[in-house]
């Protein structure tokens, strides 16, 4: 006689519910039909009535759904808590073993902001593309910070000087908020000395995910010293307030006004014969918009798949050398 627990219900009656089990841990983490149909190539109706045939054959409601929300039951959160880990392992499991064999191939979906991701990212892409044909790149740019896990997202590439401790985080390259205008702005209205003169000039601010009255007003310490040096916070304003950075590129060649860019979004290089903008205030440092370095970042997990490690690796050989400033005025 063995020890093994009685299983009260049969492995041919549990088989055909696992993909349905597998969309339900999916509906818990974005929250939404929509995403879930999206994320597993299905359409909405498809989702909402294989979650209704689970729920017929659990006995059980599974779902709360209301007109603004989707939420699990008390019996739906205990299931979900009960499955996760074992799909988690399992995935992780088959990417290993597929990882073995061949070269490396998959899907990876990737969010980056919009400006960093036309003009630095989508090169990259290219080029990796070309040298990996196994491996699909799903690509969205956006400049809201997206929840990996919960909208299924395998890299995000962000700017920032603290990454968050609940994931991987893969230092691509250094990167730095430059004070810009175009020189004809600063011939009309004069080259600022010190940042308490920006008080009287027309400065165009990015709000990015910055609140309206923290967006209002620009921090800076003398380049050199250090974190806790004394800063100097000087209020701000102007005529446009954007929450993109190309926006507020376009805005200071036209000669709009005083703005932040950061350095990957600056127009320099051999495109440009002459100079379109020149730095302001070089000999001081800004503080608090776009981040020291750019990262790649993962949730933390056990198992990085090979076409991740890959592409993280393509990234950094790519971004290794930095991005170029334009000159002092």
């Amino acid at each position: 006689m063995n020890n093994w627990p009685e299983i009260a219900v049969s492995t041919d009656q549990i088989a055909p519910l696992v993909a349905d089990l597998h969309l339900l841990t999916v509906l818990a983490a974005t929250q939404s039909f929509t995403q879930t149909a999206r994320r597993l190539g299905l359409s909405k109706a498809s989702v909402s009535a294989r979650i209704a045939e689970l729920e017929r054959a659990a006995g059980v409601a599974l779902v709360r759904r209301t007109t603004r929300s989707v939420g699990l039951t008390e019996a739906g959160q205990q299931l979900v808590g009960d499955l996760l880990p074992a799909f988690n392992r399992i995935s992780e499991s088959y990417s290993a073993a597929r990882d073995l064999v061949g070269a490396p191939r998959g899907l990876i979906r990737v969010t980056a902001p919009v400006a960093l991701g036309r003009q630095h990212l989508a090169p990259c892409v290219a080029a990796f593309l070309k040298r990996f044909p196994g491996i699909h790149i799903e690509l969205e740019l956006t400049d809201r910070f997206v929840n990996l896990p919960s909208e299924g997202f395998d890299v995000a590439i962000r700017h920032t000087s603290a990454p968050p401790d609940t994931h991987v985080a893969w230092a691509l390259c250094e990167t730095r908020s430059v004070l810009l205008a175009s020189p004809d702005y600063l011939a009309r209205r004069g080259v600022p000395e010190h940042p308490a003169d920006l008080a009287s000039h027309d400065c165009l601010l990015y709000l990015g995910n910055l609140a309206g009255t923290r967006a209002a007003s620009w921090t800076f310490t003398r380049a050199g010293e250090p974190e806790s040096a004394e800063k100097v916070s000087v209020h701000i304003e102007g005529p446009l307030k954007v929450n993109n950075s190309e926006v507020v590129r376009e805005a200071l060649l036209a000669g709009l006004g005083i703005g932040l860019l950061p350095d990957f979004s600056v127009p320099v290089g051999p495109r440009h014969a002459a100079p379109p903008l020149v730095r302001v205030l070089p000999d001081w440092r800004v503080h608090g918009f776009f981040g020291e370095r750019i990262y790649a970042l993962r949730p933390l997990s056990s198992q990085v798949p090979r076409a991740v490690q890959c592409f993280v690796e393509h990234l950094r050989q790519s971004f290794a050398a930095g991005f170029s400033l334009p000159p002092e005025p």
